[in-house]
């Protein structure tokens, strides 16, 4: 942790303007609260950042130092079609900012933990990839692809996993509508069917609907 300028004091936490929410700073054994942040044009969504320390002047302003987080569209490669709406990249970006700046809470969790929630609400963000601002270098630079496009997961799609080979696979990749795909209660891709039956049409897999469809696990990488 960066040492405190003279006439500032360490601050443990922050109550945000307005509410009773109370902000935390990295310590050891906790990462520290990430929170939403006033962006200086109106019409852009709140700014990401995690809270690395907090500090005060002799006159009692609170200044925070932030790491922060990047969305798809402001990195230099921009948004890909495999990043999913609430994702953010956790940067090597840090800044002093006013405390009045933080408009609220909000919780980045990992890529895991995310695709296991029941229901996404507006304060959930997700993170998979630690991001260099300055060379749009990324860590970890090879991730799990799946399906015949060979693209990696984004959680906002829908993916079914085929019985044979244990692939996971997008349903238009496969010539089924999202629709027909909830219906699946098993599902085996044009490859596993074919040592079947070479001719076997995806429909013949309807079998009685079903809610509970795969979103979960990893096999290539690239």
């Amino acid at each position: 942790m960066a040492k405190t300028k003279p006439g500032k004091k360490d601050l443990d936490s922050y109550t945000i303007k307005g509410t009773n929410k109370v902000v935390r700073h990295y310590y050891e054994g906790f990462s520290g609260d990430c929170v939403l942040m006033r962006p200086s044009d109106s019409d852009k969504p709140p700014y990401v950042a995690r809270v690395e320390k907090l500090e005060a002047d002799h006159r009692n302003n609170v200044k925070v130092r932030v790491r922060w987080y990047y969305r798809p569209e402001e990195s230099m490669g921009g948004r890909r079609q495999f990043h999913g709406v609430k994702e953010l990249f956790l940067s090597d970006h840090y800044d002093m900012q006013s405390a009045h700046t933080i408009e609220g809470k909000c919780i980045v969790h990992s890529f895991k933990n995310y695709t296991k929630l029941d229901n996404v609400g507006t304060e959930d963000y997700f993170c998979r990839f630690e991001y260099k601002a300055a060379t749009g270098g990324f860590t970890p630079d090879r991730v799990a692809v799946y399906c015949k496009c060979e693209m990696p997961y984004n959680p906002d799609d829908l993916m079914v996993q085929c019985e044979g080979c244990k692939d996971w696979f997008h349903p238009n990749c496969m010539g089924m509508t999202i629709e027909e795909a909830k219906k699946l209660d098993q599902f085996l891709c044009s490859d596993c069917s074919s040592d079947d039956d070479a001719k076997r049409p995806l429909s013949s897999f309807h079998v009685s609907p079903s809610s509970d469809v795969k979103v979960e696990s990893k096999r290539r990488k690239r």
